[in-house]
C-alpha cells in the first residue's frame, strides 16, 4: 500500500502509512526514529482459530462512578480475529492477519470512558494547560535541515475523496497533507468546531492523547483492555453489537455507505464524522466502538505479538504489548496500534469496524478520523 506521490509539497521524503479507517494513510513523517528491529516472520492464518466463551470477573463494581465512565469488569476472554469465511474476502478479514491467532487473555476490571474524546472536553484541557497539539505545531529548520524552508508549516492528514471512482490500489487518491489542519480545524485554514462540541476530537498523535489522559488523572488503554470493553460480553461476536451488521433494519455505526471513496451516500445517517453516541451502546455502556473514529492504544504494533503470545499456551494476564515496535511495511516508524475503525470503514476496502481487527499508526501522525477514549483504574477515583 505504500506508494510515493511524484507531484505533492511533502516535508521530508520518508513515508508513513497508516493503515486506518478503510484507507491507508499518507503522512511524511519529520521526527528522526530509533534503530528498528531487522525482520519480523511472515504471518500466516492459523487454521485453528476458534473462540472460547468469556469469563467475567465476579468483583462487585466499585462505586462511585466516575463522571461519563463505565465498569468494565475485565476477565478472561479470546482475543483475535477468526480467519476469513470466503477465500475471495481480500478486502476485509482477509488482511488482518496480524489479528490471529486467536489467544487467551485475562484483564482486570477497569473504568472507561463510555465515548470518545470530544471536542468540548479537549477544549477544557487546552484551556486550563495551554496544550499544543503535534499538528500546531511548527517544525523548524534546526529539527528537519533536509526540509525546504516553505514546507516548514504545522498541519495534518485529511481525508479527501476524489470526484469519480478510482482504483483502490493507490491511497493518494483520496488522503491529502493540509497546511493548519488541525484539532481546532479539521479541514484545515477556515475550518471550525463551532456546533460540533459533541464531535471526537481528531488529528490527535499519540503525545497528544497521552498529555489529555495525564491531565485528566486517566491513561490510554491497553490493546487487550480495549477489546475486551469493546465486545461487550460476547464471546467472538463479529461487532460489538452482535453478528448482524444491521440489527432489525438498523444502522449500529458511522461507517462508509456507497462507492468507496467518491461516494458516501449517508445511509446510516451521517456522511463523514458524526457527534458521539449517536448509535445504541454496546453491552457495557460503551458507544462507537466500531466506526467514527479509530482510537488509539497504549501498545506498541507488530503483527507477529500475537503468534508469540498464542506460542506461550497460556493465559496471558494483562498484556502490555510488545517491548519494541516493528511494522514490515515500514520498518523504520515507530507505531502503535488503532482500534475500532472510522467513518470510512466498508467492505469493499476495510472491514475494521470488525471488533477483533487492528489498526497501526506513527505515532507522530493525526489524521481527521482519528481520536481516543481514556481508562482509569478501580479506586483512583
Amino acid at each position: 500500500m505504500s506508494k510515493q506521490p511524484t507531484s505533492r509539497k511533502w516535508l521530508v521524503p520518508a513515508i508513513v502509512i497508516v493503515v486506518a479507517g478503510g484507507a491507508g494513510v499518507a503522512y511524511y513523517g519529520l521526527r528522526s526514529k530509533p534503530p528498528m528491529a531487522a525482520s519480523v516472520p511472515v504471518i500466516a492464518a492459523s487454521p485453528a482459530d476458534e473462540f472460547i466463551a468469556t469469563v467475567e470477573n465476579t468483583d462487585q463494581r466499585p462505586d462511585p462512578a466516575p463522571d461519563g465512565m463505565v465498569w468494565i469488569p475485565g476477565g478472561e476472554f479470546s482475543m483475535g480475529a477468526r480467519s476469513p469465511m470466503e477465500a475471495s474476502d481480500l478486502v476485509g478479514m482477509q488482511a488482518t492477519t496480524d489479528s490471529r491467532p486467536i489467544h487467551r487473555v485475562a484483564v482486570d476490571g477497569f473504568w472507561m470512558d463510555a465515548t470518545e474524546v470530544t471536542n468540548e472536553q479537549f477544549s477544557r484541557f487546552v484551556q486550563e494547560t495551554r496544550y499544543v497539539t503535534v499538528a500546531e505545531r511548527t517544525p523548524t529548520a534546526a529539527d528537519y535541515p533536509t526540509a525546504a524552508p516553505e514546507n516548514l508549516k504545522p498541519g495534518s492528514v485529511v481525508f479527501a475523496p476524489p470526484d469519480r471512482a478510482v482504483p483502490l490500489d493507490d491511497h493518494f487518491q483520496w488522503w491529502a497533507w493540509v497546511d493548519d489542519a488541525d484539532w481546532r480545524h479539521p479541514a484545515g485554514r477556515g475550518s471550525s468546531i463551532k456546533g460540533k462540541e459533541k464531535f471526537p476530537v481528531v488529528h490527535i498523535a499519540y503525545e497528544d492523547a497521552q498529555a489529555y489522559a495525564k491531565w485528566a488523572g486517566k491513561r490510554l488503554p491497553t490493546e487487550a483492555e480495549w477489546e475486551f470493553a469493546a465486545r461487550g460480553g460476547l464471546s467472538g461476536a463479529l461487532y460489538p453489537w452482535g453478528n448482524n451488521f444491521k440489527e432489525n433494519g438498523q444502522w449500529m455505526a458511522n461507517v462508509h455507505q456507497g462507492n468507496f471513496p467518491n461516494i458516501d451516500t449517508g445511509a446510516d445517517a451521517f456522511v463523514g464524522i458524526a457527534a458521539v453516541a449517536q448509535y445504541p451502546p454496546n453491552g457495557y455502556g460503551l458507544y462507537d466502538v466500531g466506526g467514527n473514529v479509530w482510537e488509539w492504544t497504549s501498545d506498541w504494533y507488530r503483527p507477529d505479538y500475537y503468534r508469540e503470545l498464542a506460542a506461550s499456551g497460556a493465559v496471558t494476564r494483562n498484556p502490555k504489548g510488545p517491548d519494541v515496535p516493528f511494522d514490515p511495511s515500514e520498518p523504520a516508524e515507530r507505531k502503535r496500534v488503532h482500534r475500532g475503525g472510522s467513518f470510512l470503514c466498508t467492505d469493499q476496502y476495510c472491514s475494521r469496524y470488525a471488533v477483533g481487527t487492528r489498526g497501526k499508526g506513527e505515532i507522530t501522525t493525526g489524521t481527521n478520523h482519528l481520536g481516543f477514549r481514556c481508562v482509569m483504574k478501580a479506586g483512583a477515583t
